[in-house]
């Protein structure tokens, strides 16, 4: 067996998501061939890769089917997660991926959305951090049980920057973090959007492959100064399933696809979708409407993530400081991890096709 043998069998490999071969997309690297013994490394689009066992196997066939049917093929992973940034990187220079959780209305559930989501992008390996947005609603002190707690300071590159809070392995900001829990921000537009620009200038984020951010509800001054902030690879858009909810969501879809904003929607997410019982776990009843949320998606042309369901253990788990995909909740923890794998995929997908998001010029 020869190197070059192994990369014209790896050539039939096709990354589903990206159209290409493993060789053409330069994923295989570290080749090593002793006797049937044959070594290699692929490298993944990101760490939290969902296709990496089906990658594994078709390129175990392909060596099999089109090299040496007795050969030990032995493959290593390493993953280099894809970005699209164009700016000049003079903000969030170690972040590749920005990622802004928004709803049209409070109240459907986007912050268990936004900390679930950065939970399952970190399960597998990625650099995460999670930004909590929401000046006046902020939910992270709870939902992770860092109520009280401080960050600290440290000086990088001579100034001071704010260190970020770890929990569950990911680095947490909340303006939660800087007040007493018990103070109302009673704050004007301007103000809340400079603590906005503040969290992205004076916070040491370090090198990341996502940051989640929690935005507040609605379609406001903190979005907009966000979008012309920093460059967001792209917006999850949370909703249940009535009407009423519905009406919302399809403002924020607007909103972003408006032609001086223009930021891809990486898709939305009905939540709330239906209401299982413990003692009748294979009932659904669907207190808020059948698959609003599906059927936007489908109207709107957007990818849809999935459902994540009424589960009593979510908002449990949510004001005790034990998210769901940190709890016993399987069901639910499923639910998120697919959402997590279609919205990756996604995003490896955009930054793929090489589209970088426009300068948002509204003022």
């Amino acid at each position: 067996m020869k190197e070059t043998d192994i990369l014209k069998a790896l050539s039939h490999v096709q990354e589903p998501d990206l159209g290409k071969d493993l060789v053409t997309l330069d994923m295989i690297r570290n080749i090593s061939i002793d006797g049937n013994n044959v070594r290699f490394t692929l490298v993944l689009t990101t760490p939290a890769c969902p296709l990496k066992e089906m990658l594994r196997k078709n390129c175990e066939d392909a060596i099999h089917n089109h090299v040496n049917k007795d050969a030990f093929v032995q493959i290593d992973f390493d993953a280099h997660t894809t970005s699209n940034r164009k700016d000049a990187m003079h903000l969030l220079a170690g972040v590749k991926n920005i990622i802004a959780v928004v709803s049209g209305k409070g109240g459907v559930g986007k912050s268990t959305v936004a900390a679930n989501l950065a939970l399952a992008l970190a399960e597998n390996g990625a650099a995460v951090g999670l930004m909590d947005a929401d000046i006046y609603g902020p939910s992270v002190p709870i939902m992770f049980g860092v109520r009280g707690q401080r960050p600290m300071m440290r000086e990088v590159n001579g100034k001071g920057m704010i260190v970020p809070l770890e929990k569950y392995g990911i680095q947490l900001m909340s303006i939660g973090l800087l007040i007493d829990e018990k103070d109302a921000v009673v704050w004007r537009g301007p103000m809340a959007s400079s603590a906005i620009k503040q969290f992205v200038t004076d916070v040491d984020w370090g090198q990341l492959d996502y940051l989640v951010i929690d935005m507040p509800p609605g379609t406001g001054d903190i979005h907009l100064t966000l979008l012309q902030t920093v460059p967001v690879t792209g917006v999850v858009i949370v909703t249940t399933p009535q009407t009423v909810a519905l009406a919302d969501a399809k403002k924020g879809i607007a909103m972003f696809s408006q032609a001086q904003v223009n930021v891809p929607i990486i898709g939305l997410v009905e939540n709330m979708a239906y209401f299982t019982p413990a003692e009748l776990p294979n009932n659904k009843y669907y207190l808020f409407g059948k698959e609003g949320g599906k059927k936007l998606a489908e109207e709107y042309e957007l990818p849809f993530l999935g459902q994540i369901p009424i589960v009593q253990t979510i908002r449990e788990g949510g004001d005790n400081g034990l998210p769901a995909m940190v709890s016993n909740d399987s069901i639910t923890q499923e639910a998120f991890r697919n959402i997590s794998n279609i919205a990756i995929r996604n995003i490896a997908i955009k930054n793929a096709k090489a589209v970088a998001t426009a300068d948002v010029l509204m003022k």
